[in-house]
């Protein structure tokens, strides 16, 4: 099943945020979504019990569950995604734990020098794991809490584009996320018309994670279909070429006569062919 992270190891950078509003994106798109908690301080788990309370959300569950590094792989059943909320301060074979399980990594980061280096620090640990850098696991950026009045969201796409990181835009700073966040809700569960600007900025972030959704599904039935025609081949049997010889008029004209070899028609020449395809189909 796909599953996205929301990570970065500097503290109140908006993870949460993050986690629970995608969760609920997803609670809309009809998807059986669990919001899995690996934060000790279980901040999801708090706001779901606040969103527990509002007939506004029960139409779009989401299914909470308090995980840990080393049980990510044990969603609840019938779960079709899952966004994990991660700590402060994850690096090392924890980081590894949840990145081996993850198809995409969201990084939210804010404006602040403290916030960009340790946003920075934090990509080039998740580049050295194997599958962040072999490309199976997608990573991209995200700056939180920006104001609109300053030049705070330019200086960091500028800051993303120098250092060549994957930076998706800007969720702007407003008093709708906080209400949200006290409410148990996300601006998925309120009227578009009123949170039309929001909406439209977490556009590009919500392509971007179902095209790192897609990618491995994609991998998947490539590579069925590519052990399938193998198995397919190697039990088909391959014809083997009849030969005819040549009927001799005296024992010497045997002697030197060559073998003829009959040509197989197409049903021996590509019997194999025909047997692969019906196989795999």
């Amino acid at each position: 099943m796909p599953v996205v992270a929301v990570i970065n190891r500097k503290g109140g950078s908006g993870k949460s945020t993050l986690a629970t509003h995608l969760a609920g994106h997803c609670a809309h798109s009809g998807w059986r979504v669990m919001l899995g908690d690996v934060d000790r301080q279980q901040s999801s788990l708090a706001w779901l019990r606040r969103r527990a309370a509002q007939p506004l959300a029960r139409s779009a569950a989401i299914v909470g569950w308090a995980a840990d590094t080393r049980s990510v792989l044990r969603p609840p059943p019938s779960i079709t995604h899952i966004v994990l909320d991660t700590p402060g301060g994850l690096r090392g074979l924890d980081l590894a734990r949840v990145v081996m399980n993850a198809d995409a990594i969201l990084m939210p980061v804010c404006s602040s020098a403290f916030d960009r280096e340790s946003a920075l620090e934090c990509y080039a640990e998740l580049m050295t794991l194997p599958k962040v850098a072999s490309g199976r696991c997608k990573v991209a950026l995200v700056g939180m809490r920006l104001d609109a009045r300053t030049n705070a969201g330019a200086l960091l796409e500028a800051w993303a584009a120098e250092h060549k990181l994957p930076y998706l835009g800007a969720l702007r700073e407003t008093q709708v996320y906080v209400r949200s966040v006290e409410q148990g809700l996300t601006l998925f569960d309120l009227p578009a018309a009123k949170v039309q600007t929001d909406l439209a900025q977490w556009q590009p972030i919500i392509d971007w994670v179902h095209a790192a959704w897609r990618a491995p599904a994609r991998a998947d039935g490539a590579a069925k279909a590519a052990a399938g025609f193998a198995a397919a081949s190697a039990r088909a049997p391959v014809p083997a070429p009849h030969r005819t010889p040549s009927a001799p008029r005296d024992a010497r004209a045997a002697h030197d006569a060559p073998q003829r070899v009959a040509r197989p028609g197409l049903a021996d020449r590509f019997g194999w062919l025909f047997a692969a395809f019906r196989s795999s189909n």
